[in-house]
């Protein structure tokens, strides 16, 4: 055998190996749908084969939930919904923001901690829902009264997590830094705010995720757009297919919301494994 032939029968099986790791991955990637395929299976089932046609309209089969969505998509109406539905979701999380310098300020100072710890376990416990009558009075249906009930849902976790971050700041990081010649707000940007990140972050996901229920639970009394009003609509007019399509619709959009909030925090707190799982 000449030299240099066995090396360059080297590049031809990596070219094959490629193709097979490829293959292999995507394997990889089919097993974690293997109970969703087992759940569409058996909705399959149950809708042709146990149910029959005076009760199928309850529960449509997954092709007559996908011909509704198509419908939907094309004629631009999920769309309208699903735009309005973001953006009340967008502008409440922008307001509830304001928890994380209310939650540093709490768990660095003891005095605004007594002040406002009494008055948010006193609203912290009640539901969002609760207030959506009162919201209503308060501010009529629409988008406003929407936003409100998102904002509830939203702030009280981003708190609890940033207060708790906080809290858990070691105190050497705070005593090098003064050591060092740095002052309060030197500390609280440099310092704490740094270190507490990786809980704020959960606390903003866990949020968002109740906002986004909220949110749904808000649009089905007081919207007239939005996800929740296209679920409520179609269950007047008993289109069970479309009640299903915004359902699947909300599911799909916050499992994306929580995926982009991980792929930034992968790159911006490559430090923090926890979150970027």
């Amino acid at each position: 055998m000449r030299p240099g032939a066995h090396a360059a029968a080297h590049p031809a099986s990596g070219e094959r190996a490629q193709p097979l790791a490829g293959l292999q991955a995507l394997l990889r990637r089919a097993r974690r749908l293997g109970l969703l395929a087992a759940l569409i299976a058996v909705w399959w089932y149950v809708s042709e084969r146990v149910l029959d046609r005076s009760t199928r309209a309850l529960l449509p089969p997954p092709q007559a939930v996908l011909r509704a969505a198509w419908d939907l998509t094309r004629s631009g109406e999920l769309w309208h919904h699903l735009h309005d539905s973001l953006k009340r979701e967008l502008v409440a999380f922008l307001w509830a923001c304001t928890a994380i310098p209310l939650g540093i300020a709490m768990g660095s100072w003891k005095a605004v901690e007594e002040q406002v710890d009494p008055v948010i376990e006193m609203l912290r416990p009640v539901p969002p829902l609760a207030w959506i009558p009162l919201s209503i009075l308060w501010f009529g249906i629409g988008d406003t009264q929407n936003e409100f009930i998102i904002f509830l849902g939203c702030f009280f976790p981003i708190l609890v997590n940033t207060v708790s971050g906080v809290k858990g700041v070691e105190t050497n990081l705070v005593r090098a830094a003064r050591c060092l010649g740095a002052n309060v707000w030197q500390i609280l940007w440099r310092v704490v705010l740094r270190a507490a990140l990786p809980q704020i972050v959960t606390g903003v996901r866990v949020g968002l995720g109740v906002g986004w229920m909220a949110l749904v639970a808000a649009e089905l009394v007081g919207a007239n757009s939005g996800l929740g009003f296209l679920i409520n609509d179609s269950r007047t007019i008993l289109r069970t297919d479309y009640v299903i399509v915004g359902m699947a619709t909300i599911g799909v959009v916050g499992f994306a919301i929580d995926r982009a909030i991980r792929i930034v925090v992968r790159r911006l707190m490559p430090w923090s494994q926890a979150l970027a799982r």
